[in-house]
């Protein structure tokens, strides 16, 4: 995860755009440097977020910002514009060359932090074909943090899992109940369990617990373990993300 800083226009915006370019790119040559296989750009600190309209500010910026990164890692990107603005997120990724979004609210339907989530998958892979960004693969967060599911209590994961299958998503994304909390393994398995797509871990990992989702993913989301403290808005710790690399070459011969 690259966490950008607040972008302009939000309540914690205080640097200029090209300060926010720079942090961007510094973290995406140590990520490119350390082995890490793709990036994930976000707006993490333009809280309090918006729900699923951001505003054009707020995607031309991902769009720059997105396309910067992707060029100095030639690595595969991604971008979640929060809260929920997947359309929105999509244009960027399509515009940027880059691969791939993190999409909320794909399926079903929550009340998150910033309010209720309908689903969307129907309306975005419709725009998708309508832009012809057929190639930008849209992983899908299903049963996500920071949200209540209590009107989907009667839903397990394992149905919403099928359902964003159903519904055509590229990947399905399992998380704990917020940013930097551990993601239940038995959860991936269940998920891993009834779906033929990838599968990846979205919070909570960290060097000393790769090893429980190893064998039922096919990647993992990584942002507060990174940083300094295992905080998600310290900086990136080098080391932190060297220790964690480490591992998974340990994990990844193991595999062989």
């Amino acid at each position: 995860m690259i966490h950008l800083y607040a972008l302009p226009g939000t309540p914690s915006a205080s640097r200029e755009f090209g300060a926010i370019l720079d942090r961007a790119k510094s973290e995406a040559r140590l990520f490119r440097d350390a082995g890490v296989d793709a990036l994930l750009v976000e707006n993490m600190n333009d809280r309090p977020y918006i729900r699923r309209t951001p505003g054009p500010e707020i995607t031309a910026a991902m769009t720059r910002l997105a396309s910067c990164v992707r060029e100095e890692s030639a690595l595969p990107t991604g971008v979640q514009i929060l809260a929920g603005a997947n359309r929105e997120a999509l244009a960027a990724t399509f515009v940027a060359g880059c691969e791939f979004i993190r999409a909320e609210g794909f399926v079903f339907a929550h009340v998150a932090d910033e309010g209720y989530m309908d689903a969307c998958a129907s309306d975005l892979l419709r725009y998708r074909r309508q832009i012809g960004a057929e190639r930008v693969a849209v992983l899908a967060d299903i049963k996500k943090k920071h949200s209540s599911h209590a009107i989907t209590g009667d839903v397990t994961l394992a149905e919403t899992a099928r359902a964003a299958e159903f519904f055509l998503a590229d990947g399905l994304i399992v998380t704990g109940t917020a940013t930097g909390c551990e993601t239940n393994a038995a959860e991936v398995e269940e998920v891993r369990a009834v779906s033929t797509l990838p599968v990846l871990v979205g919070s909570g990992v960290t060097a000393q617990n790769l090893s429980r989702y190893w064998t039922s993913c096919e990647g993992v989301i990584v942002g507060s373990h990174f940083k300094r403290d295992g905080l998600w808005q310290n900086p990136v710790d080098e080391e932190r993300v060297g220790r964690f690399m480490d591992e998974v070459e340990r994990l990844r011969g193991l595999s062989k």
